[in-house]
C-alpha cells in the first residue's frame, strides 16, 4: 500500500513525466509493437537506474552527483534514486532513436505513401534499424538533448521540479560537468547494445505497415521536439535567456537538416 501511495504521489507531483511516458508507449507500440516496446522500456529503465545508482556512489558513468532527498515521502524512490528520473530515460532514448531512424532509414521505392505532405516514404529494414550507424546517431541525439535538459533540471529549485540533485564540483557547461554527458552516451550505448539483438531475434510481426513508417517515425521525432520545447520553455521561464538562446541555436541546424531529409533533399539509400 505504501508503494502504491508513493506511486500515486509521484504521478501527481510529476504529471509531465507520465504524459511523455504515455505518448512514448502509444507511439512505440504503433511502430514496433508492444513486445519490443516493453523490452525497450524495461532495458533502458534498468540500465539508467544502475548507472544512476553507480554514479551517486562511484562517479561512474555520469561523474559525481548526489540526490538531495528533498522529496522523500512525496514521490517514489528506489534506494536513493527518484523513480521518475530513471523512468524518463526510455522515452528520451526512444525519441532519439526515432531521430536517428529519420536520418538513416532508406527510401522505400515500392511505396508512394509518405506522411501526407510529400515526404519520402521510408523502409524499415532490420539491418538498418539495428546497425551501428543508428546506434551512434542515437547516442548523439540522446546526449544532445541532455545539453538542454540537464542545465534546466539543475536549476530545479526555480521551477516545479525542485532541487532534487546537485554536483559537488559544478562543471563548465552552465554548471554541468562534461562527464554527465559522457554518462548519457553510455546509457544509450548499453541500452541499445542490449535491445537491438532482441529486435533481431523477435519475429518480424506487429511492426508498422510500410505506408505508415514515415508518419510514425515522424511522430517519434515529434516526441523528441516536445521534450525539447518543454525544457526550452522552462529555461526561458526561469530567466535563463543565454541558456535558452544557446539551445535554440544548437537545434536550428539539426531541424533544418531533418526537414531536408524528410523532404527528400538529402541523399537517401535506395
Amino acid at each position: 500500500m505504501e508503494f502504491l501511495s508513493l506511486l500515486l504521489k509521484t504521478i501527481i507531483l510529476r504529471p509531465y513525466v507520465f504524459v511523455f511516458l504515455a505518448v512514448f508507449l502509444f507511439l512505440a507500440s504503433r511502430l514496433i509493437g508492444w513486445r519490443r516496446t516493453g523490452c525497450f522500456m524495461g532495458i533502458t529503465f534498468v540500465v539508467a537506474f544502475l548507472c544512476e545508482f553507480s554514479s551517486t556512489r562511484t562517479g561512474i558513468p555520469f561523474g559525481w552527483y548526489h540526490y538531495t532527498g528533498s522529496t522523500v515521502g512525496q514521490e517514489l524512490y528506489i534506494s536513493n534514486v527518484p523513480f521518475m528520473d530513471s523512468l524518463s530515460f526510455p522515452f528520451l532514448l526512444y525519441a532519439s532513436y526515432c531521430m536517428a531512424l529519420a536520418f538513416l532509414l532508406p527510401a522505400n521505392s515500392s511505396s508512394n505513401a509518405g506522411s501526407g505532405i510529400n515526404m519520402i516514404p521510408m523502409g524499415f529494414p532490420l539491418a538498418t534499424r539495428t546497425g551501428w550507424p543508428v546506434v551512434v546517431l542515437t547516442m548523439i541525439f540522446f546526449t544532445y538533448l541532455d545539453i538542454i535538459i540537464d542545465p534546466a533540471t539543475l536549476r530545479g529549485e526555480r521551477w516545479f521540479l525542485g532541487q532534487i540533485y546537485y554536483y559537488p564540483d559544478p562543471g563548465t557547461h552552465f554548471g554541468v560537468p562534461i562527464a554527465n554527458y559522457i554518462g548519457w552516451a553510455v546509457v544509450a550505448f548499453l541500452s541499445l547494445l542490449a535491445y537491438l539483438p532482441l529486435d533481431r531475434k523477435l519475429a518480424q510481426t506487429s511492426l508498422s505497415p510500410a505506408p505508415l513508417i514515415t508518419r510514425r517515425i515522424l511522430l517519434g521525432c515529434g516526441l523528441y521536439y516536445g521534450v525539447l520545447i518543454f525544457n526550452l520553455a522552462i529555461t526561458f521561464w526561469i530567466g535563463e535567456h543565454l541558456l535558452g538562446m544557446t539551445g535554440l541555436f544548437i537545434y536550428l541546424p539539426v531541424t533544418a537538416l531533418l526537414a531536408l531529409r524528410l523532404l527528400g533533399r538529402l541523399p537517401a539509400q535506395g
